[in-house]
């Protein structure tokens, strides 16, 4: 014990530095299980569709949208469901949601919406499109208009 108070006081700054990644690292992990949304796999989320019902809400632009979406997957612009435009997928509020994007990080901010909004059981894809390209999943291209 009386080698690690002495490693601590010559190295003060990597101890800090040390403490405050377990810290950061601690409220990382709280605060994805206490959060309103479920991060899941592409896996999990084709369970969620196929077995329950789930709903894949695409938040991307047109433009990425129409280069490769989803089976299926409802177009919602994130900045339409900021302002509670929900759009079509106002008749799934109990279904599973499961909200796109291209890397994962911009739908956990829909997400909290979605939930804040009443929709029961709203996921983020882990990773985004950039997961589900990786599993070798398809994707959708739409067609452009002439």
């Amino acid at each position: 014990m009386q080698q690690f108070i002495e490693f601590v006081q010559s190295n003060l700054i990597l101890s800090l530095v040390w403490v405050g990644l377990v810290v950061a690292l601690i409220l990382s992990v709280i605060k994805q299980k206490t959060a309103a949304y479920k991060i899941v796999t592409p896996t999990d989320a084709t369970v969620l569709a196929n077995r329950e019902n789930g709903v894949f809400v695409d938040i991307r632009s047109r433009d990425d949208y129409r280069a490769g979406h989803i089976a299926g997957a409802l177009h919602v612009l994130a900045k339409d469901i900021k302002a509670d435009a929900f759009g079509e997928i106002e008749k799934h509020k109990s279904d599973p949601i499961i909200v796109v994007c291209k890397t994962g990080q911009t739908a956990i901010e829909s997400a909290n919406a979605l939930a804040k909004a009443g929709f029961e059981n709203v996921n983020v894809l882990k990773d985004g499109l950039i997961s589900w390209n990786e599993a070798n999943l398809p994707l959708i291209r739409s067609k452009k208009k002439k």
